[in-house]
């Protein structure tokens, strides 16, 4: 999980990420960081989500959680 969360404080350009917090509490959130998450998710993940389903997670420990449980 580790290297999901260093991956998305590159994306959302910050030093340390807060999982608890939710993508949109940060400023930084925006339509590019979006897109670039789910080309993450499919490049590195072999995964599929659309942004409706990024934004149904109540944290972004969360939705680690389900990426990294949907790798195994």
């Amino acid at each position: 999980m580790k290297e999901l969360i260093e991956k998305l404080s590159e994306i959302l350009e910050v030093d340390e990420l807060d999982i608890n917090k939710k993508f949109t509490d940060y400023e930084e959130w925006d339509s590019l960081a979006g897109l670039s998450l789910i080309a993450l998710l499919d490049s590195d993940y072999h995964m599929t989500m659309k942004n409706k389903e990024v934004m149904s997670f109540d944290s972004i420990k969360e939705f680690c959680e389900a990426v990294i449980n949907n790798k195994q």
